[in-house]
């Protein structure tokens, strides 16, 4: 992930963006164990979804690529790229940003069920001598559900300008790259805990630097071959690749542009990263999604990890800190984050951002609600969800009411 995105890559679709809207009465809450009964929504409206995306000049947007399905119903959906006038494919590649954390988090909790990893083992038992020693024991269950503590990528070194951000947009980090420049940075002071871990939740992208680490280290492997051979093969993702240092972008391709201080859109799509960076589509993400939320990849004990919120000795959901991504109280799972709909319905996803783009996975826990988006993002700042993807949103709980 690049150093303006490290900010807020967990942001997803805030509530703000549904306040007063409804779906079909009947809908059910889901509690945290799930529910069988299908969640009733409003038929998905093409005209309502495609004008829902048709990008707006105060969008900071050049482009966007949806796909929204529920059961019996599949709609797909593309604008014109603002910068080349062009028709984007509906099966344009982009680069997933932080929806990567769902993949590895993936791959952890299936070692965890080979036995391989103890979730309540410390990253200091397998990786000894990678934190220092501020640091107090932080389990692998804490890596993957936010409550580490540990600071987040680079922290403390200074924002880059757009500028620089474009010119060094190829530059490449391993996971012991990133690790060391953030925990251990030669020309500033040592960054420490955040909390003492368990304690609190606050979205991190250092864990998840670690965890990848971690992966390479249980199995021998690269991270790449690991999401490769476990869930990209067996689920026939052809479209979704993990890049490592190659910034060739496959086509067809969602372009991704950053606006520099002159005010020219350029055109960012080809980018280095880290290893666990990954490319893919809103077919494959979909395809992902469900087969995650059916149990196809997961036992049931680790199935219940992606959808069980922090809590304290009390019982009681850890404080969440340090951002606007949870309503002050825990709202990730492991990967996963949950969004409250004001029909008592909970849909279960991720945001991800890498430079030029805005991307979201999302859907109810019975899958009656599915949808992925990437945007094609001109602005810089990720610290707020976009308004095309507040839109479609409202296009699909309430597609008779105008979008704002």
């Amino acid at each position: 992930m690049k150093p303006l995105a490290r900010r807020a890559a967990a942001l997803a679709l805030a509530c703000s963006a549904v306040v007063g809207l409804t779906a079909a009465s009947g809908a059910q809450a889901f509690a945290e164990g799930g529910s069988s009964t299908t969640t009733a929504f409003p038929s998905l409206n093409p005209a309502a979804l495609e004008a829902a995306i048709q990008t707006r000049a105060t969008d900071g947007a050049a482009g966007a690529v949806v796909r929204v399905g529920e059961p019996g119903q599949l709609w797909k959906g593309s604008t014109v790229d603002s910068q080349t006038g062009r028709k984007i494919p509906e099966n344009a590649h982009f680069h997933a940003g932080s929806i990567s954390k769902v993949f590895q988090t993936t791959v952890t909790l299936q070692l965890a069920a080979e036995g391989r990893i103890d979730l309540d083992q410390t990253v200091q038992h397998y990786l000894p001598d990678l934190l220092p020693k501020t640091f107090d024991p932080i389990t692998v269950r804490e890596l993957i559900n936010y409550t580490s503590g540990l600071p987040d990528v680079d922290e403390g070194k200074p924002a880059d300008s757009a500028d620089d951000t474009i010119a060094n947009r190829y530059t490449y980090r391993t996971f012991d790259q990133v690790i060391q420049d953030t925990l251990r940075p030669t020309h500033r002071p040592w960054p420490g805990p955040h909390f003492a871990p368990g304690t609190k939740q606050e979205y991190n992208s250092l864990a998840f630097r670690i965890g990848g680490k971690l992966i390479e280290q249980i199995t021998g492997n690269s991270y790449k071959d690991e999401v490769t051979s476990r869930i990209l093969k067996p689920l026939h993702l052809d479209q979704t690749s993990v890049p490592e240092d190659d910034p060739e972008m496959p086509r067809p391709y969602l372009h991704g542009y950053m606006t520099d201080s002159s005010g020219q859109a350029v055109d960012v799509s080809e980018q280095g990263g880290t290893p666990s960076n990954m490319i893919s589509t809103t077919a494959d993400l979909d395809h992902f999604m469900a087969a995650l939320f059916q149990g196809r990849l997961l036992p049931a004990a680790q199935q219940s990890e992606l959808f069980t919120l922090p809590k304290d000795n009390e019982g009681k959901l850890v404080p969440f800190v340090g951002g606007t991504s949870c309503n002050k109280v825990a709202c990730f799972g492991a990967g996963l984050m949950s969004t409250p709909l004001p029909n008592g319905t909970v849909l279960w996803g991720k945001t991800g951002h890498d430079d030029g783009y805005a991307n979201g996975m999302f859907a109810s826990r019975d899958l009656s609600l599915r949808a992925v988006y990437s945007i094609s993002n001109l602005s810089s700042d990720f610290a707020a969800p976009t308004p095309l993807s507040n839109r479609l949103l409202g296009a699909v709980l309430n597609p008779s009411a105008p979008q704002h």
